[in-house]
Parts: C-alpha cells; structure tokens; sequence
C-alpha cells in the first residue's frame, strides 16, 4: 500500500494554502482523487462550470503543486489531462523547541503523525481510549484518527516521519543528529524470544538496524492503559540511534559507517525519518512503536539535532 502524502507548514506553504482555500478548488481535486486523471472539458462537465473557471483555478492548484497537468495529442489538436498529486494533505503545526544552551533543537514528533506508510499485517494503531479501525487492515493506517495513535505495529513494511531541519532554518551546520523512540518485535501474542531486524534511514539513506530481542508482554507497560489485554505487547526498549562524523551509533555502540556528511543534510528543508523492516532482513519480526501513553517510556518520537557552534 503505497500513497502520496504532503505535510504543509502553514508558515511555508502559502501557494498551497491558496490552492486549498476555495470550494470550487476542493471539489475538483476530490473529484480527481476519486475519478482520477481528466481533462478540463470532462471536469467543468462533471462539475458543471464553466471552462474559463476551471481552467483558471487548475492554475492556481499547478502553482501549489496539487494538481499535474499535461499536454496530449487529441482528436482535434491537443488536450490537457490533470492528475491529482496527492492522496493526502496534512497542514501541521510541527512542535518545535527553541535551541537549547547546548546547542541543541529538540522536535517532538506524535506516534500518528507519519506523512508516508506501507504496512502488512499483522498490524494495526491504538490510541490511549482504544484501538483505531480494525486490526490487521493496512488501510487503517490512513485513517485520520490515527493522529491520536500512542502505540502502533506491524508484521513487514515501514512508516515515514517528515521532521523540520532547524538547523537549515537557522544557517547552522550539524554536529550530529539522533532520534529516540521506544520499540520491540511484533508477533500475535507476546515472546520474549522473537528476534526482528527495526532499520532506520533518513532521507532515503539507511543508516543502521537494532535487532528487538523479543516481543514484551511479561507484565503491564509503566503507562500501558488498563484496558489494553495483558497478552498484547506492553512495553519495548528505548533505542537511540545517532550519527555523527565518526559514523552511526544505536546506544553508543557504533554499527555502521554512515556519517552525518553521508547524509548532506544541509541540502534539506526537511528530514525524513523512515523506521521499518527492511527487505531480506535476516530477522523479519515486526515492530511496534510506542507513544505517549504506553509502554514504560512517556514520549513519543524525538529527534534532536546537535548545531556546529
């Protein structure tokens, strides 16, 4: 399952906003999503407006990058298709802290705030309340009450965050930069021993794999709900990985080669945050992520970026 996902910063993305900011603009980028790629006679027919005026908004939805246009033979001279960009828009206020004294910019990312997804059963997304659609349907992974997800798993694939370079933002350089997250295996029911290879890459680059020992479910997470079942995964361990100039490191121990220049950051607006399964992992054992509100850590995901002085 694979779809197309923008996150707009409403501070950055003003085009976008525009293009979003009319009825008339909405119902034809609905009507693409649904109907897919048509061109502007057949979308005034169906929408029953002029020509004039959906040619004139397509303007301003190309601007904005929502709508693709191209130019293709007819039967009588030429005619543009349009395409919807995206299956789903997010305008999301990130939760950024200003830089600390030492120099570092910590960035909170909620559990359900992933801008990318391709997940397999078994799987699924929870809630502090409850459980979030259906367990082991891939497709409640798009569901918008998954913003309030605190726990999340599954069997093979991956989900993607989309973190602010700060750094960028501030024309600083970076020393290193690590994120935080507490992970174990995922199986149906618990095992202590079930060994899975969780990989994380950043901006396409994979940069290392922990493998979980197992899947824990000896005794209820610290901030695991009481009406969670006892037999499904309570809690994991907080794993850390960063990179630096001198490589990639997961709790210090060094595990692959890929340094902080490797990665280039300084050319990025953003920073995309993949954590998964790879494929050919050795181990492919699932995982579950936990959120503020379960397992025995009460955070959600953290990056932090440690700025050259």
């Amino acid at each position: 399952m694979n779809r197309n996902f923008l996150v707009v910063d409403p501070e950055e993305n003003m085009p976008t906003l525009r293009g979003l900011a009319s009825p008339v603009r909405a119902r034809m980028l609905k009507l693409l999503h649904v109907e897919g790629p048509m061109n502007v006679n057949d979308i005034a027919r169906v929408l029953s407006l002029p020509q004039s005026t959906v040619s004139s908004n397509l303007q301003i939805l190309e601007e904005g990058g929502l709508v693709r246009c191209e130019t293709v033979k007819a039967r009588k001279g030429n005619q543009k298709i349009c395409h919807s960009t995206f299956d789903e828009i997010l305008v999301l206020f990130k939760e950024t802290l200003p830089p600390k004294a030492d120099n570092t910019i910590e960035v909170v990312m909620p559990l359900g705030l992933y801008t990318a997804c391709n997940t397999e059963a078994p799987c699924g997304l929870c809630s502090v309340e409850g459980i979030i659609g259906l367990l082991d349907v891939p497709d409640y992974f798009l569901d918008p009450d998954r913003m309030k997800a605190s726990l999340l798993w599954f069997g093979r694939g991956y989900v993607e965050y989309q973190f602010p370079n700060n750094a960028k933002l501030a024309g600083s350089g970076i020393d290193s930069i690590e994120f935080s997250m507490e992970l174990s295996s995922e199986v149906p029911g618990t095992s202590t021993n079930w060994p899975s290879d969780i990989t994380l890459w950043l901006n396409g680059t994979e940069v290392g794999t922990w493998t979980s020992p197992g899947d824990f479910g000896d005794k209820r997470g610290v901030y695991t709900p009481s009406w969670w079942k006892l037999k499904g995964s309570q809690y994991g361990m907080l794993k850390t990985w960063s990179v630096n100039g001198k490589g990639t490191f997961i709790d210090g121990m060094k595990i692959s080669n890929v340094t902080i220049d490797t990665l280039d950051l300084a050319s990025h607006h953003s920073i995309r945050m993949r954590i998964g399964i790879r494929e050919g992992a050795k181990h492919p054992g699932g995982v579950n992520i936990f959120g503020r509100g379960f397992g025995n850590y009460d955070q959600d995901i953290v990056m932090r970026i440690n700025m050259k002085r």
